[in-house]
Protein backbone atom coordinates (compact mmCIF):
# COMPACT_ATOMS: atom_id res chain seq x y z
CA UNK A 1 0.00 0.00 0.00
CA UNK A 2 3.03 2.34 0.84
CA UNK A 3 4.43 1.45 -2.60
CA UNK A 4 1.44 2.61 -3.93
CA UNK A 5 0.87 5.88 -2.46
CA UNK A 6 4.53 6.50 -3.01
CA UNK A 7 3.45 6.01 -6.87
CA UNK A 8 0.40 7.72 -6.74
CA UNK A 9 2.60 10.96 -4.84
CA UNK A 10 5.36 11.13 -8.00
CA UNK A 11 2.64 11.83 -10.89
CA UNK A 12 -0.04 13.43 -8.31
CA UNK A 13 1.32 15.77 -6.14
CA UNK A 14 2.74 18.16 -8.83
CA UNK A 15 1.96 21.68 -8.52
CA UNK A 16 2.29 25.20 -7.66
CA UNK A 17 2.98 28.83 -8.23
CA UNK A 18 6.46 29.32 -6.25
CA UNK A 19 5.78 32.94 -6.13
CA UNK A 20 8.74 34.83 -4.52
CA UNK A 21 7.51 37.51 -2.09
CA UNK A 22 9.48 41.07 -3.41
CA UNK A 23 9.31 42.23 0.24
CA UNK A 24 11.02 39.67 2.15
CA UNK A 25 12.81 40.62 4.64
CA UNK A 26 16.28 39.13 6.09
CA UNK A 27 14.98 36.34 8.67
CA UNK A 28 17.89 37.85 10.98
CA UNK A 29 15.44 40.43 11.66
CA UNK A 30 12.25 37.90 12.55
CA UNK A 31 12.38 36.84 15.89
CA UNK A 32 11.99 33.19 15.17
CA UNK A 33 15.74 32.88 13.11
CA UNK A 34 18.44 32.47 15.22
CA UNK A 35 21.15 34.63 15.21
CA UNK A 36 23.47 32.58 12.40
CA UNK A 37 20.53 32.06 10.05
CA UNK A 38 19.98 34.45 7.16
CA UNK A 39 17.87 33.54 4.01
CA UNK A 40 17.21 34.52 0.78
CA UNK A 41 13.43 34.34 -1.29
CA UNK A 42 14.44 31.13 -2.35
CA UNK A 43 15.42 29.51 0.76
CA UNK A 44 12.96 31.65 3.02
CA UNK A 45 11.17 28.50 4.80
CA UNK A 46 7.68 29.18 4.41
CA UNK A 47 4.47 28.30 1.76
CA UNK A 48 4.53 29.24 -1.61
CA UNK A 49 1.42 28.06 -3.52
CA UNK A 50 -1.02 25.25 -3.69
CA UNK A 51 0.42 21.93 -4.94
CA UNK A 52 -2.77 19.77 -4.34
CA UNK A 53 -6.05 19.41 -3.67
CA UNK A 54 -7.14 15.32 -2.19
CA UNK A 55 -10.85 14.49 -1.08
CA UNK A 56 -12.64 11.54 -0.69
CA UNK A 57 -14.94 9.70 -2.96
CA UNK A 58 -17.13 6.92 -3.14
CA UNK A 59 -15.99 5.82 -6.86
CA UNK A 60 -12.94 7.49 -7.82
CA UNK A 61 -12.53 6.26 -11.12
CA UNK A 62 -16.13 7.70 -11.79
CA UNK A 63 -15.55 10.89 -10.30
CA UNK A 64 -12.31 10.98 -12.52
CA UNK A 65 -14.29 10.10 -15.62
CA UNK A 66 -17.43 12.36 -14.78
CA UNK A 67 -14.43 15.61 -14.17
CA UNK A 68 -12.94 14.89 -17.47
CA UNK A 69 -16.45 13.91 -19.55
CA UNK A 70 -18.14 17.67 -18.12
CA UNK A 71 -15.53 19.74 -17.10
CA UNK A 72 -12.80 18.37 -19.52
CA UNK A 73 -9.78 17.74 -16.96
CA UNK A 74 -7.16 15.47 -18.43
CA UNK A 75 -7.19 12.66 -16.17
CA UNK A 76 -5.03 9.81 -15.31
CA UNK A 77 -5.23 7.20 -12.30
CA UNK A 78 -4.39 9.55 -10.16
CA UNK A 79 -7.00 12.65 -10.87
CA UNK A 80 -5.57 15.50 -12.92
CA UNK A 81 -2.01 17.50 -13.29
CA UNK A 82 -2.37 21.27 -13.18
CA UNK A 83 0.33 22.96 -15.41
CA UNK A 84 1.09 26.63 -15.18
CA UNK A 85 3.76 28.94 -14.94
CA UNK A 86 5.78 30.46 -12.30
CA UNK A 87 5.13 33.87 -11.96
CA UNK A 88 8.87 35.03 -11.08
CA UNK A 89 9.99 32.72 -13.68
CA UNK A 90 7.67 32.23 -16.62
CA UNK A 91 9.98 29.60 -18.29
CA UNK A 92 9.44 27.12 -15.25
CA UNK A 93 6.24 24.83 -15.65
CA UNK A 94 4.58 24.42 -12.12
CA UNK A 95 2.07 21.97 -11.52
CA UNK A 96 -0.47 21.07 -8.86
CA UNK A 97 -2.26 17.61 -8.45
CA UNK A 98 -6.07 17.06 -8.21
CA UNK A 99 -6.96 13.84 -7.05
CA UNK A 100 -9.98 11.55 -5.04
CA UNK A 101 -8.85 9.42 -3.12
CA UNK A 102 -11.31 6.09 -2.46
CA UNK A 103 -13.82 7.36 0.94
CA UNK A 104 -12.09 6.05 4.28
CA UNK A 105 -8.24 6.38 2.90
CA UNK A 106 -6.12 5.94 6.06
CA UNK A 107 -3.70 8.27 4.00
CA UNK A 108 -5.20 11.58 5.53
CA UNK A 109 -5.33 10.00 8.70
CA UNK A 110 -4.57 11.32 11.96
CA UNK A 111 -7.45 13.36 10.60
CA UNK A 112 -10.85 12.77 10.17
CA UNK A 113 -11.34 15.48 7.55
CA UNK A 114 -12.72 14.20 3.72
CA UNK A 115 -10.24 16.26 2.13
CA UNK A 116 -6.35 16.96 2.59
CA UNK A 117 -4.18 20.02 1.01
CA UNK A 118 -0.75 19.76 -0.02
CA UNK A 119 1.08 23.36 0.10
CA UNK A 120 4.41 23.85 -1.76
CA UNK A 121 7.34 24.98 0.32
CA UNK A 122 10.64 26.67 0.41
CA UNK A 123 13.27 25.18 2.46
CA UNK A 124 11.53 22.28 4.01
CA UNK A 125 13.70 21.40 6.12
CA UNK A 126 13.71 25.25 7.84
CA UNK A 127 9.89 25.17 7.92
CA UNK A 128 9.97 22.14 9.90
CA UNK A 129 12.32 23.10 12.12
CA UNK A 130 9.75 26.69 12.80
CA UNK A 131 6.73 24.04 12.57
CA UNK A 132 8.39 22.35 15.88
CA UNK A 133 9.74 25.47 18.08
CA UNK A 134 6.12 26.87 17.53
CA UNK A 135 4.80 23.51 19.06
CA UNK A 136 2.88 22.43 15.61
CA UNK A 137 2.12 18.34 15.50
CA UNK A 138 4.50 17.09 13.00
CA UNK A 139 3.03 13.84 11.74
CA UNK A 140 6.30 12.14 10.36
CA UNK A 141 9.55 12.72 8.70
CA UNK A 142 10.76 14.40 5.70
CA UNK A 143 10.97 12.19 2.82
CA UNK A 144 12.63 12.39 -0.06
CA UNK A 145 12.56 11.61 -3.61
CA UNK A 146 13.56 12.32 -6.77
CA UNK A 147 9.84 15.01 -7.48
CA UNK A 148 10.59 16.59 -4.38
CA UNK A 149 10.52 16.24 -0.50
CA UNK A 150 7.60 15.89 1.86
CA UNK A 151 6.11 15.50 5.46
CA UNK A 152 2.67 16.11 7.12
CA UNK A 153 1.82 18.38 9.58
CA UNK A 154 -1.50 19.15 11.64
CA UNK A 155 -3.03 22.05 11.88
CA UNK A 156 -5.20 23.73 14.88
CA UNK A 157 -8.44 22.25 13.39
CA UNK A 158 -7.30 19.07 13.33
CA UNK A 159 -6.81 18.98 9.19
CA UNK A 160 -3.83 16.96 7.97
CA UNK A 161 -1.83 19.23 5.36
CA UNK A 162 1.22 17.82 3.59
CA UNK A 163 4.58 20.52 2.49
CA UNK A 164 6.25 19.41 -0.30
CA UNK A 165 9.08 21.20 -1.39
CA UNK A 166 9.25 19.93 -5.30
CA UNK A 167 11.36 19.19 -8.41
CA UNK A 168 9.08 19.83 -10.86
CA UNK A 169 11.59 19.05 -13.87
CA UNK A 170 11.04 15.92 -13.42
CA UNK A 171 7.41 15.90 -13.75
CA UNK A 172 8.11 18.32 -16.86
CA UNK A 173 10.72 15.33 -18.38
CA UNK A 174 7.80 12.93 -17.99
CA UNK A 175 5.92 14.22 -20.56
CA UNK A 176 2.48 13.72 -19.31
CA UNK A 177 -1.10 15.18 -20.36
CA UNK A 178 -2.03 17.98 -17.83
CA UNK A 179 -4.97 19.68 -17.44
CA UNK A 180 -4.13 24.10 -18.86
Amino acid sequence: MRKLLSAFIILAILTGCNSKNNNLKDMKNNSQASDNEVYTEDTMPRVTGIGGIFFFSDNPEETRQWYAENLGLEVNEWGSSFEFRNANYPEEINYLQWSPFKTGSEYFAPSKREFMINYRVNNIEGLVKKLKANGVMVVDEIETYDYGQFVHIMDAEGNKIELWEPVDSVFTALGMKTTK
